[in-house]
């Protein structure tokens, strides 16, 4: 298994919008290096869900229920989605600036690339936030 961290605006796309449609189609992407995430994650993959804009939290954890298609909102064959299905809200979101405290997570890619909007998580990065976030 792998993990994940996808970030959306919350006035765009909410984890709360996810639990209520129960699958969302996760397209739009238009960044290369966020593309191949896409394409590497598999299904049964577990995902944080980031609030950015002015929250900047992780609010909720999903999972890839289907993995990558042709994105529905371009016909160029570059682009992909991928379907995810919540798993659950964490009880205490995890604030950007916990995340840039704790030492151990200062490589991950939502610290050093932050406009990044799918990225890889080790398996230590996704169960510290995860952990956080109880």
């Amino acid at each position: 298994m792998k993990y994940w961290l996808v970030k959306s605006e919350p006035e765009t796309y909410s984890y709360d919008r996810l639990v209520k449609e129960g699958v969302a189609c996760w397209d739009g992407v238009r960044n290369y290096a966020a593309r191949n995430h896409l394409k590497a994650m598999t299904k049964g993959d577990e995902v944080l869900f980031y609030h950015s804009g002015e929250s900047k939290s992780v609010v909720g954890l999903a999972k890839v229920a289907k993995e990558y298609y042709q994105d529905p909102t371009t016909s160029e064959e570059a682009w992909v989605a991928v379907d995810l299905k919540p798993l659950k809200a964490l009880k205490n979101p995890v604030t950007l600036a916990t995340l840039k405290a704790d030492k151990n997570l200062k490589n991950m890619p939502l610290i050093r690339i932050p406009r990044l909007s799918v990225m890889p998580l080790t398996p230590d990065e996704f169960a510290a936030i995860v952990e956080s976030g109880r």
